[in-house]
């Protein structure tokens, strides 16, 4: 089935409203005081943060939070460890990787090699930690988190630094090494759909977290973002479009359109807001609350940002729940969160405005989002 683009005018009113609090491993880890080094590369304790720490989260924050599956370690950086890049785990922070490529031919050539996705980097290290897992919550299905990023971001994963000057230097090799990096993506996400089981490619719908595209200039996306972009996406699905892209500036956003988003996830992305998206594009978008913006925040304040998120356009307003919100502080600002989410849901489906949504929130609220947001 051909890939059927949305349809702007209607696409906003068609997506609504919703708002959503998710658990993350992080909050039970957190509350078993776990090492992250621990969780990421010990199979025992990565169960116990599931078995014995899921309990924890749900006794602090409530049932009402949706079910939290089980999940090998998040190593986002899998498909660039296997072509040769080193995972760094530190004790107590998130992987991180090596930069394998020295130069964009060696980049180029390697690429160019077929490669045994089950047998290269940690790939069979972690293959064993999903059967271990598997193992031990047989009536759950175990999420498999040795992943891969977008077509911009893993170029930066192989090379570092050096392929934001390759774009300069040698336009003509770049766009090959492109190419090469989003066939290989694609291979690899084909790969770990046939070790989930998953159809591939999915007819549903498929997504993409590409960060660093936000480092290319908005004049040179047509080059060297939109033809690797629209690549991927015709090899993982025939559904839906769907990004994660943090950082983008506003002459960017134009983009997100042409490429037929169905939905766009902007996160952390301090350069924009939700009346610039919603002015800049059509794309149904999501309004993240961070968990540290918390710390500077009380319940009114969480209850003014998910109100002036909706009356200014988003089609869904969330948060998750991380380490520094595993707390009693953390909980009360989460269960303001909850409440204001369902109270624009009741607002909204009762005929209320998005702009009658703006006149509930309170003076302060509307002097600091957005002009004086995140501070």
């Amino acid at each position: 089935m051909a890939y059927v683009r949305p349809d702007y005018d209607t696409a906003r009113a068609a997506a609504g409203y919703r708002w959503q609090v998710a658990g993350t491993y992080q909050s039970p880890q957190a509350l078993l005081r776990v090492p992250m080094r621990a969780f990421n590369l010990i199979p025992a304790a990565c169960i116990r943060v599931y078995r014995e720490g899921r309990p924890l989260m749900y006794e602090l924050f409530g049932d009402w939070l949706p079910p939290l599956a089980p999940a090998t370690p998040p190593v986002s950086y899998g498909h660039a460890n296997c072509l040769g890049a080193r995972l760094l785990f530190p004790e107590d922070g998130e992987v991180g990787h090596t930069h394998p490529f020295a130069s964009l031919d060696e980049a180029i050539e390697r690429l160019q090699e077929p490669v045994d996705w089950a047998s290269a980097g940690m790939a069979p290290f972690y293959l064993d930690f999903l059967r271990q897992m598997q193992r031990e919550f047989p009536d759950e299905r175990v999420g498999f988190g040795f992943g891969a990023e977008g077509p911009l971001t893993t170029a930066y994963e192989l090379r570092g630094e050096g392929f934001f000057t390759d774009l300069f230097d040698f336009p003509e090799k770049t766009r090959e090494y492109l190419r090469l990096v989003t066939a290989s993506i694609i291979d690899y996400r084909r790969w770990c759909a046939s070790v989930t089981g998953d159809p591939f490619p999915n007819p549903a719908g498929g997504g993409m977290a590409d960060d660093l595209a936000s480092f290319v200039p908005a004049a040179m996306f047509p080059d060297f973002v939109m033809p690797y972009w629209e690549m991927l996406y015709e090899g993982i699905t025939t559904g839906t479009r769907h990004a994660h892209v943090e950082d983008l500036r506003a002459p960017q956003l134009r983009y997100l359109e042409e490429i037929g988003l169905s939905f766009f996830d902007p996160s952390i992305s301090h350069r924009l807001s939700p009346p610039l998206l919603r002015d800049a594009i059509r794309v149904p978008f999501g309004w993240r609350l961070g968990s540290f913006h918390y710390a500077t925040m009380d319940e009114q304040a969480v209850r003014d940002f998910v109100f002036q998120a909706a009356a200014d356009g988003a089609s869904m307003v969330f948060t998750y729940v991380e380490a520094t919100l595993s707390n009693a502080a953390g909980r009360s600002k989460i269960l303001a969160f909850r409440r204001a989410g369902e109270e624009v849901e009741e607002l909204l489906a009762g005929g209320c405005s998005r702009t009658d949504l703006g006149q509930r929130v309170s003076p302060a609220g509307r002097r600091r989002f957005w002009a004086h947001f995140p501070q």
